[in-house]
Formats: C-alpha cells, sequence, structure tokens
C-alpha cells in the first residue's frame, strides 16, 4: 500500500481529526415523530450554525444496496464511510448470485442439496424473516427453497426469527401467513415436506451479536437445533398466543416457539442434516455460526453437536474464514482509508461501547477484523451494558466521550473516530421516551467533543451512518399523515429511516480554510475523502468526492 500525498496549501491542523458517527440519527421528513428535532440538542444545533453544514444520503444505492428504497444499515453505512467507495452490498449481491443462478451452481448449495439427498436427510434453513433487506430477505429463502425442490430435496424445515425492526414493529403475520400459503402449494403434489418447524423474536433468540448475551443463542439453539420449548400447532397459533397474553409486544421480543407434530417437534436438526443460515449480514450471523462450528464451545451448554453440513449465506468474517462455507462470495474491499493513513504513518484511534465496536473497526476497514498496523492504531471497546436499551438510553456515551477527551488532549493521535449507538439501538425499541433521552446523550457527548477539540486546535467531523431516531412513528406514504393504534397513540417507527444525514465540519481555529465543495448529491462514502483533506493529504482519485475543498 503507496502512503497518500500530501496536500499542496493545507497540510493539517494542530489537534486530530474527529469523526463523530452519530448511529440512527438523520434529518427527519416529519416533525411529528422525528425525536432528533423533539430532542434539546443545543450542541448540535449550534455546530450546525457554527461549522458547515450539509447532508447526505445514507441509504439505496449511495451505499450499495439494490434500490433507493433499501434502508441503509449501519453495516454497509460504515463500509461505505471507511471505505470511501460504494460497493455492492448483501441484498444487492445475494440476488445477483440468485437471479443469475451462480448461487446455485456454486459448490456449497451443491454439497447441502448432494447431502440432504443422498442421506435423505432434512435441509434447514434459520434466519431473519422479513424483506426488511438489512440482515435477509425473504425472497431470497423462497427461491432456494423453489430450487430445492426442483433438486429432489425432499424434507425442509425452516426456522423463522420475526422482525419487527427493519419492517413494521407487529408485522410478523404479513409475512408468515403468506409464505404458509407459499409453503402449501410447494407441498401440494405430494412430493415434499417443507414446514416451518420453530421460530421466535430476533431479540429474544439466535441473532446476538459482538458476544453481548450468548444467552440469546443458548435460546436459539435450545429452539432449533434441539427442537425444546413451548410447542405449538402452527406459527400463527404461538404468534397470536403470545400476544394475547402480552398485549403490545413487539415482534423482535417474541418468545421462542416450536412446532410440533403428534406431540413431538418436526423439525430438530440432527445428524447428517444440511443446515444453511440465511442472514447475508454478519454481525448476528456470527455466533449462531460458532456454535454450528466450533469443536469446542465455553459460552453455553451447546450439548452434543450435530454433524451437519452447515453453510452461511455469506462469508461473516473474511480474515477468520467464517463460516468454512457460504453461498455467496462478499464483496472485496480493499484501499480503505484506515490501511491508507496507516500507510502514510498516521497514528488512529477507533471506539465505540461493543454494540457498535465491530462496525468502527471490522465494517469501517472493509470487513477486516485485524489492524493494519499494531503500532499506529489502537481500538477500544468499552463494554455494553447488558439489558434492555429503553432502560438504559445514556448508554455508554458518558464513557466513550470520556475516552475520546482524553485521546485528544493527550496529543497522541492525528485521526480519530467513534460512534455513538444511541440514536441507533434505542431507536430500535420503540420507546419514545428514552429515544428522546438517548438523542441528548449524544448532544452531551458532542458539546464535551467540541471543547477538547477547540482546546487542541484540531477539527471536528460529524455525521451518522443512517436514520433511526428521526422517524419514529408510522406515517401514510401517500398523505403523511401519522397512523395511530386502537388507543388512539402513534404506531411506533423501529425500522431504520430513508432520511439523509447530517454532515458537519467544525474548524474552530479556521486554519483549514474548509468551504463547501461543489461536489453534488453526495452520500455518506464522502466522509474518507472529507477526513483525508482536513489530515492535510490527497485522496485517492477514485474516492467519493470530499463534501469540502480547503485551503
Amino acid at each position: 500500500m503507496e502512503a497518500l500525498e500530501k496536500a499542496t496549501g493545507f497540510t493539517g491542523a494542530q489537534g486530530p481529526v474527529v469523526l463523530a458517527i452519530m448511529d440512527g440519527i438523520g434529518l427527519g421528513k416529519y416533525t411529528e415523530g422525528d425525536f432528533v428535532r423533539a430532542a434539546e440538542t443545543p450542541n448540535f444545533d449550534l455546530l450546525k450554525q457554527t461549522g458547515i453544514f450539509t447532508q447526505l444520503k445514507a441509504h439505496g444505492t449511495a451505499v450499495g444496496l439494490p434500490s433507493d428504497d433499501d434502508m441503509g444499515n449501519s453495516e454497509v453505512g460504515h463500509n461505505a464511510i471507511g471505505c470511501g467507495r460504494v460497493f455492492h452490498q448483501g441484498a444487492a449481491l445475494v440476488g445477483e448470485a440468485i437471479s443469475s443462478g451462480a448461487m446455485f451452481k456454486g459448490e456449497t448449495w451443491k454439497k447441502l442439496v448432494a447431502n440432504a439427498k443422498e442421506g435423505g436427510s432434512t435441509l434447514h434453513f434459520i434466519g431473519l424473516f422479513s424483506d426488511g433487506n438489512v440482515h435477509s430477505n425473504i425472497e431470497h429463502l423462497k427461491a432456494m427453497l423453489r430450487r430445492a425442490k426442483t433438486e429432489g430435496v425432499k424434507t425442509v424445515r425452516i426456522h423463522p426469527l420475526l422482525d419487527g425492526r427493519d419492517v413494521p414493529p407487529t408485522s410478523a403475520l404479513d409475512y408468515v401467513d403468506p409464505f404458509e400459503t407459499f409453503l402449501s402449494e410447494l407441498n401440494a403434489d405430494g412430493s415434499v415436506d417443507y414446514a416451518i418447524a420453530s421460530g421466535g423474536g430476533r431479540m429474544k433468540i439466535t441473532m446476538d451479536r459482538y458476544d453481548a448475551d450468548w444467552n440469546m443463542v443458548k435460546r436459539g439453539w435450545d429452539t432449533h437445533v434441539r427442537g425444546e420449548g413451548r410447542k405449538f400447532a402452527s406459527a400463527r397459533e404461538a404468534i397470536e398466543t403470545f400476544r394475547a397474553e402480552k398485549p403490545g409486544i413487539l415482534d423482535q421480543d417474541l418468545p421462542p416457539f416450536v412446532i410440533e407434530r403428534a406431540g413431538k417437534s418436526i423439525g430438530p436438526v440432527v445428524d447428517g442434516d444440511s443446515v444453511v443460515f440465511f442472514n447475508f449480514r454478519g454481525d448476528r450471523s456470527l455466533e449462531i455460526t460458532k456454535a454450528f462450528e466450533a469443536d469446542e464451545l465455553t459460552e453455553f451448554d451447546r450439548g452434543p453437536k450435530p454433524k451437519v453440513e452447515y453453510a452461511g449465506m455469506m462469508q461473516y468474517d473474511g480474515d477468520l474464514g467464517i463460516p468454512d462455507n457460504y453461498l455467496v462470495t462478499p464483496p472485496a474491499i480493499d484501499r480503505t482509508m484506515g490501511e491508507y493513513l496507516a500507510a502514510s504513518g498516521v497514528h488512529q484511534l477507533a471506539i465505540s461501547e461493543t454494540q457498535k465496536y465491530g462496525h468502527v473497526t471490522y465494517f469501517f476497514n472493509g470487513n477486516r477484523a485485524d489492524k493494519f498496523n499494531e503500532t499506529l492504531e489502537d481500538y477500544v471497546e468499552i463494554k455494553s451494558d447488558v439489558c434492555p436499551f429503553e432502560d438504559a438510553p445514556r448508554m455508554k456515551a458518558d464513557e466513550i466521550t470520556d475516552a475520546v477527551v482524553k485521546a485528544i488532549e493527550s496529543g497522541k493521535y492525528e485521526f480519530i473516530r467513534l460512534n455513538y449507538p444511541n440514536g441507533d439501538m434505542v431507536g430500535h425499541t420503540g420507546v419514545f421516551s428514552a429515544v428522546k433521552t438517548a438523542v441528548e446523550a449524544v448532544d452531551e457527548g458532542l458539546g464535551r467533543l467540541k471543547e477538547a477539540v477547540e482546546k487542541a486546535k484540531g477539527i471536528m467531523v460529524i455525521s451518522a451512518d443512517h436514520g433511526n431516531a428521526d422517524d419514529m412513528y408510522e406515517h401514510d406514504k401517500k398523505t403523511g399523515a401519522v397512523i395511530t393504534g386502537a388507543d388512539g397513540q402513534p404506531n411506533a417507527k423501529t425500522a431504520h429511516s430513508l432520511n439523509p444525514v447530517p454532515a458537519i465540519v467544525y474548524d474552530p481555529s479556521g486554519v483549514a480554510k474548509a468551504r463547501l465543495s461543489s461536489a453534488e448529491d453526495l452520500g455518506i462514502s464522502s466522509l474518507a475523502a472529507t477526513c483525508i483533506r482536513l489530515l492535510g493529504y490527497e485522496p485517492p482519485p477514485d474516492y467519493t468526492p470530499s463534501i469540502v475543498d480547503v485551503g
């Protein structure tokens, strides 16, 4: 890797460039339900007024997703921010592999199918059950089921993880009912037996990330693999029962369930079976993958590990080679901002709490877990609390700020990147008062960072990876009116928004002489070139242009 060229004219500020990513804080379209606007944000407001302010796209094609109807997410967002360019991402890659037939021509698919056919065993599909296009897409699952039948797989069991975060919060039956009809059509000629076998809410079982709560994975393992748990005749019966027992429960929090016939689970995973985890996004796929693949597992009592052919939809960690088998190859991302800065001798700090630590490291570095230079880079993870986010909406914003202020004052780093997860993680809860508190916690952090940067004569760049807290009510798509429930209260929207995100460059000393560039229609991939320019270097020519000119 070649070093970046030093810029002519402006060669950098005295203090560090600090990139603050306010996860899930966008610029709302509607006043009602915009809890960024509703929160008290004096520091954010002041920075918009005194800094250079613009807005950036953070969804759809701007971050490599198939269309501008697709919401952005933290993974593709941090890829774009850290990589400075736009790469085709999960949903688009998988869609292309399916439509072209490349997935089904690959060795992994052939191995899964052959294993199920030769042994007369079961092919299992586990994954997020929605069309949110953030972790998965139910259409991908349907395509694989059609193909499996075409290729002669007799028995298939599906283990849906109910969403309610990337789609409306109580929409589970909008997916389950049509899917049951779809399965009935596949089964109609009597040649196959395809059925839902188990499931539960995505925040209750299976889809933990960053080692935050392995009990989620244990509950998923017991449910999907061992077929243990509360039994029902159908997924619909389970969902309706849980809702009746706990009115107001969101899909993401629904307890695990097992489908039974004649008093027995219809789909435990046993020796000789094939298993596909059909999520394409990596963060919430790694732990259940480890449970299937690791010879020894210390995180929970797994019991006997069935001998199966296991595959992920994609490779979830390229550096560690996880999983061993996968259906679609992830984008090959090279020449990231972090790699260029390391090659140029720039000291860097990346920091967040557990929930977003992987985003400012692994995803920011183009799906790479390792540092580019052990001497020049420090990565700091502040452990997240294991509790409902609405119960502690400030999360670890104070601790992150403490650490970054200390790092600024140390003079050790030329570039610092941090992530405040609050707007996203608390936004997903749909608890409006907690979201307001979360946004205010981030604002307080910005105020303290602003003071530290001023003293150090550095520069702040403030932006986000996508929106969420800015769009917390469901709105009628045609009229924009707030949709209310039977109680007359607004229906909570817990998914990411399609709104643009803010981008602020705050140079208190004025040394960069920064001004908005003439580049138009920019997305968050422009933040890499922006930071590189503010560090006094020339961005690579194929990077998305900087939002500012300097010097």
